[in-house]
């Protein structure tokens, strides 16, 4: 699908909200900034609403206009795109011990089968921990087109409700459980997979909006800028309701207010007749094409730029964030230019030549987009 310059902003809103909250590991931020990026664990949710949104568009369109559903072309196009930086950044952390910004690391295999987030000992292990969320993606990349294919082939407004309602249940449910029985709340409400479905079931849905009710979409697109104020409110009542992220009411209620509210908003970005997808903000398209790179490498900069400026206590302030600004875009442009973007290439070479892909059997146009 195009570049929208409303979903650039986002994506890059989010990426540098997640370093700034990772910035607790270098002292953290002078206030007040420090309160905006206590909140930017956020930042990870607006990129599952991303990514539900943009993932669900591709497997549910041609699903819609009664086109076969090319698993291998899709599970090709996201290995290419997931794992060539991935690996390069696992081989540094497991092969360079000292570069870690911590000492414990989870096994490798853990991470090579994207299990990590269900099998994490968080306290010994807190290195590269942030590759949870890409084990939610790659669980959620596995699963979802079969279950987007098995749904579509008798189209039922039922069935659909009722299995994203039976999704987000289940994670209240899950969140609710260990909330009351005291575990603990990185290992058993905030990393697993199952518990953290709701901002991709956000962004799907909105996919399912736009394909099959379009209509109603068109509808939404128009309203733009009276969505994306209200999505920020109910953002706003979900960080207050985050004030304790381990009470029982954040867990439970939370994180599907949350995806609501960075759904609206996201709904308001996809739209140009609105204020926030109307033009594009300088640097934003930049940040956000490789933002892949900076969340897998900020980390690793961060913590190198720390061990410089422990031997230069003269360089403080707004003079070392400068530091830890360059290194880090430094970083992450050098992982996208030189193995990201030149595996995109090849991606795109080898689809243009694939031969035809004989899919699952096709649903009737009509049918599917009644």
């Amino acid at each position: 699908m195009p570049r929208l310059p409303g979903l650039d902003l986002l994506r890059a809103i989010a990426i540098v909200w997640v370093m700034l909250f990772h910035s607790w590991m270098i002292g953290g931020l002078a206030q007040p900034f420090q309160a905006v990026a206590d909140y930017g664990w956020m930042g990870v949710d607006l990129f599952f609403v991303l990514s539900g949104y943009l993932i669900g568009s591709q497997v549910l369109a041609p699903l819609c206009r009664g086109e076969p559903l090319r698993l291998g072309e899709f599970y090709l196009r996201r290995a290419f795109r997931i794992l060539p930086a991935f690996l390069v950044v696992l081989v540094v952390y497991a092969g360079f011990p000292s570069l870690r910004e911590a000492p414990g690391m989870q096994p490798v295999w853990q991470f090579l089968t994207y299990t990590m987030n269900l099998l994490i000992d968080y306290r010994y292990n807190p290195a590269f921990s942030h590759a949870w969320s890409l084990c939610v993606e790659e669980h959620f990349y596995l699963v979802f087109p079969l279950l987007a294919w098995l749904l579509s082939r008798r189209p039922s407004r039922l069935a659909t409700v009722s299995t994203c309602a039976g999704v987000m249940l289940a994670g209240m449910l899950l969140r609710g459980h260990a909330a009351l029985r005291g575990m603990d709340f990185l290992e058993s409400i905030y990393y697993p997979t199952w518990t953290r479905l709701d901002g991709l079931l956000a962004g799907v849905m909105l996919a399912v909006l736009q394909t099959w009710c379009p209509a109603l979409w068109a509808r939404l697109q128009v309203r733009a800028n009276a969505l994306a104020p209200l999505g920020m409110i109910v953002v706003a009542a979900a960080i207050w309701l985050f004030r304790d992220r381990t009470s029982l009411a954040a867990d439970v209620l939370g994180y599907p207010l949350l995806a609501l509210g960075l759904a609206l908003v996201v709904a308001a970005a996809t739209s140009r007749q609105g204020w926030l997808g109307r033009r594009g903000v300088p640097g934003a398209g930049w940040i956000a094409a490789v933002s892949y790179s900076l969340y897998l490498s900020h980390k690793l900069a961060m913590h190198q730029v720390q061990q410089v400026l422990a031997d230069h206590p003269a360089i403080h302030g707004w003079l070392a964030f400068a530091a830890y600004a360059a290194t880090i875009l430094a970083t992450g442009a050098t992982l996208h230019y030189l193995v990201e973007r030149p595996f995109l290439r090849l991606r795109s070479r080898l689809l243009r030549h694939r031969p035809a892909e004989r899919g699952p059997a096709p649903l009737p146009a009509a049918q599917a987009c009644d």
